[in-house]
């Protein structure tokens, strides 16, 4: 199952999946990307696992790319004298920007000073994911006066939504600046961007990134988590910005409310693929086996309804971070996503009615596709210096698997989020016959194609030029 799988999944590295033995067992299991959450741990922390995970790559003999997640604004309540307190139905709760003791029942400081500011009478303001709400009564110097509406048990720094969103929180802070400077020393594939609520917040993430990353000669993809309210009329400016999204199901439930997030899921990875972007489904996908050997019927399907939207890949947090089981998660979403893949319909025809095309490589990346499936090839090969051919060929439903070769190793790591992609390391020599060759003997090596197989393999002339794919050739191996 693993083999065929071509939805990828990511997994939190965490205190439960640190060790280099467990680590192995969860990169066998089918892990292709490996989160590095920066809302916790040192910079040296981060610094060590990302060591840990390319050693323990290349012990294993294959690449995984690395997302560095950044932190985003802390829009968090303070702390409590006792560590929690438990808020009452119709009681008075104060949250005040200027108060420095303990909290305690009747109020507690904010992380979030701005808060006073953004909030207005009649505002809802959500805490700990939406398990408690509380109503604006009104605003008092930095004090926000609130009559509890859901109580429940609300502990250290859980974190502020407001209903609807309107918090003006700036999506880089300077915790994240100091973090992406961290994640450009050991050349993170991904950064993940928390809370950008236009354009503009990915486009000075890129520039920081870019700077940050110029002494390594590397540029990071950028992945745009969409959680907060004002990004949805903003997506597709957001996409254009970005390298790929991120469906991040949690904050964004808080902000739009439950029922609005499974449609818009479908809307992110339709609009995604339709911009040749990546996207990731993240948020509660095993929650359950956190603390369970097996997931809910309800997570397979929600695991696989993603798998048939389209989604490249899934993601693991706590799951496999802090979970009791991290390789018997992995396990069992890798044959979910096979299983569902099974299902998925091709349309490529339909994909292609009407779809015009300015520029040569995306052409024969199209032409690649839908020669291959009506032939019947056993595999397309993309010879690419940058990825492009296979991120175009990614963006379409095949059953064919789509094998790239690249003489890069940031190409080869980048390209291991790309859906049904699987991202190989080969050096190609500037005399294009010489290259076919090398390539199909570099695949027999590996037992994708055997002797009268046929496959359809593109690249460029001349070889090694980036955005160069002008050829789509047919072959039987010999």
């Amino acid at each position: 199952m693993a083999a065929r799988r071509a939805t990828k999944i990511v997994a939190t590295l965490g205190p439960a999946s640190s060790e280099p033995a467990v680590l192995e067992r969860m990169l066998a299991a089918g892990v292709n990307v490996v989160r590095l959450n920066f809302s916790h741990g040192t910079a040296q922390d981060h610094i060590a696992r990302a060591k840990l995970v390319r050693e323990t790559a290349q012990r294993a003999g294959r690449e995984v790319a690395i997302m560095a997640d950044l932190q985003g604004p802390k829009i968090r309540v303070g702390k409590f004298a006792d560590g929690k307190v438990q808020l009452v139905d119709g009681t008075k709760f104060v949250l005040d920007a200027s108060r420095t003791e303990p909290g305690d029942l009747n109020g507690v400081g904010l992380d979030y000073k701005e808060l006073p500011r953004d909030v207005k009478a009649g505002d809802t303001l959500l805490l700990n994911d939406g398990l408690i709400v509380l109503t604006v009564g009104g605003v008092k110097g930095d004090q926000v006066r609130t009559t509890v509406k859901q109580g429940g048990e609300l502990s250290n720094n859980k974190g502020i939504n407001k209903k609807g969103g309107g918090l003006t929180a700036p999506a880089l802070t300077a915790k994240d600046m100091e973090d992406i400077r961290t994640a450009m020393s050991f050349q993170a594939d991904y950064v993940a961007v928390s809370f950008p609520k236009t354009a503009t917040d990915m486009e000075m993430a890129r520039q920081l990134c870019n700077v940050a990353a110029a002494e390594f000669r590397h540029k990071p993809g950028l992945i745009a988590k969409i959680e907060r309210a004002e990004a949805i009329p903003n997506l597709e400016s957001i996409l254009k910005a970005s390298d790929g999204i991120m469906v991040a199901r949690g904050d964004l439930a808080v902000e739009v409310g439950n029922a609005a997030v499974p449609a818009l899921q479908k809307r992110m990875i339709r609009m995604a693929r339709q911009h040749d972007r990546v996207v990731i489904t993240a948020t509660q996908m095993m929650e359950s086996m956190i603390t369970n050997p097996v997931p809910t019927r309800a997570e397979v399907s929600d695991v696989a309804n993603a798998v048939l939207d389209g989604t490249d890949a899934v993601m693991l947090s706590a799951e496999t971070a802090t979970g009791r089981y991290p390789v018997e998660t992995i396990q069992e979403m890798a044959n979910i996503c096979a299983e569902a893949e099974m299902a998925e319909d091709v349309k490529l025809d339909a994909d292609f009615t009407g779809m015009t095309f300015s520029r040569i490589d995306q052409s024969i990346a199209i032409g690649a596709l839908f020669t291959a499936y009506h032939l019947g090839c056993k595999a397309i090969v993309a010879l690419t210096d940058s990825g492009s051919t296979a991120l175009w060929m990614s963006r379409h439903r095949i059953h064919v698997p789509i094998y790239a070769l690249t003489p890069k190793l940031s190409t080869q790591r980048k390209m291991a989020l790309y859906r049904n992609v699987r991202p190989l390391l080969m050096d190609q020599s500037a005399e294009r016959d010489t290259a076919l060759a090398e390539a199909e003997a570099h695949l027999k090596r590996r037992g994708i194609v055997a002797s009268g197989d046929i496959y359809a393999i593109t690249c460029g002339e001349p070889m090694g030029a980036p955005g160069g794919t002008n050829m789509l050739k047919i072959c039987r191996a010999s």
